[in-house]
């Protein structure tokens, strides 16, 4: 048996002398190629890993707290009612403003002063709602103008975070459009416009104003996804049905839709017997052309210079079964529709007075179609 001790420093020192240095260790490592930038769906799909976990933390902690800090609010059922017609209109605006004030009551019973005062100005004297539903985040279909009469109609679908207690806003923007809509009219009776009834005097508008189904939260997963939008485009399809049973086929109807909102106008748009769809600060609409709509309406497009909704990224992606994303932006020439002006405004200022948007529209409702001004 061969005994060896410890090496001396001697000895390690003449070992460290005779040991042939390692090329391999020596080489001077290449430099490595740059990597290439991240494809626009791998950067979506990036920021989609950071919004959904941002969303189901919110969904995991807020949602939680906010259910227990306020339970689901009391309110009657809508009121039956059968399809409206021209003879038929004051009875369901009656209807539906006694359901409005007993809903009121109910969330007042209940300790929520947010909501029964939604419902209370909803029951005002002056106001005229289709459809009233006070129960969850609430739906509301009202009617600005004389509709009965109305040969120029537009129809408004709103985006996310859209319920009773922020209906205002929304309401906001319809009122802003039949006002404008009531001083462009009073132009064209001067220069002897027809309205679409067969008369010689100037055109009789209406806005009605749709929040006809249960919008996405921003902060939500809902909002990531057209599983919304399909559950909203079939009583929307039923709705300008009914709106035509009221307006006749002569009437032009133009459907103007926000952000989220344009999501269900996409999914509705297919045989929607209406004149114009107008898509406003759109995130896309599952669509990626004008021809995929497959509607025989004229579609417009805008988008205002300040919108954060330019930063979405327009694509497709299948997670776990559904998709996320809303595909072409409307607004790019590929996508094909009719692109106008939306001057500086953001992503709410769409129905602003004054804005060059709200012209815009105005003139999209009234079939001045050489009068909007183009992007």
């Amino acid at each position: 048996m061969e005994l060896r001790g410890k090496p001396t420093a001697a000895g390690r020192a003449k070992a460290a002398r005779t040991t042939p240095p390692d090329p391999a260790l020596e080489r001077p490592i290449p430099p490595q190629p740059p990597k290439p930038p991240p494809t626009p769906r791998a950067r979506f799909l990036r920021r989609l890993g950071r919004t959904l976990l941002a969303a189901l933390v919110t969904a995991a902690v807020v949602v939680p707290v906010s259910a227990a800090a306020r339970p689901r609010i009391p309110a009657p059922a809508p009121a039956a009612l059968a399809p409206p017609t021209t003879a038929t209109l004051d009875k369901a605006y009656t209807a539906n403003r006694a359901n409005a004030e007993e809903a009121s009551r109910m969330a007042a019973a209940h300790g929520d002063r947010t909501r029964a005062a939604a419902d209370h100005a909803m029951a005002a004297p002056s106001r005229h709602f289709l459809t009233f539903d006070g129960r969850s985040q609430g739906l509301a279909v009202e009617v600005l103008g004389d509709l009965a009469h109305a040969d120029r109609v537009a129809v408004l679908v709103p985006g996310s975070d859209t319920t009773l207690e922020t209906y205002g806003r929304f309401r906001a923007g319809a009122a802003a459009l039949q006002d404008h809509l009531d001083s462009l009219d009073h132009h064209h009776g001067a220069h002897g416009a027809h309205g679409a009834h067969g008369s010689t005097s100037r055109p009789h508008t209406a806005v009605v104003a749709w929040l006809g189904y249960e919008t996405p939260g921003t902060v939500s997963t809902t909002v990531l996804t057209t599983g919304r939008a399909e559950d909203a485009a079939p009583p929307l399809k039923r709705f300008i049905h009914e709106l035509r049973g009221v307006v006749g086929e002569k009437a032009h109807v133009s459907l103007l839709c926000h952000s989220y909102g344009t999501v269900v106008c996409g999914r509705a748009a297919r045989g929607l017997d209406v004149d114009d769809i107008a898509l406003v600060g759109s995130p896309g609409t599952g669509a990626d052309s004008v021809s995929a709509l497959r509607t025989s309406a004229r579609i417009w497009a805008a988008r205002g210079a300040d919108d954060w909704i330019v930063n979405v990224p327009h694509v497709h992606a299948d997670l776990f079964g559904t998709t996320v994303g809303f595909g072409a932006d409307p607004v790019s020439p590929a996508f094909g529709a009719r692109v106008f002006a939306a001057g500086t405004g953001g992503h709410s200022d769409y129905f602003k007075p004054g804005s060059v948007s709200l012209d815009n529209l105005a003139r999209i409702v009234l079939g001045d179609t050489s009068e909007v001004t183009r992007a």
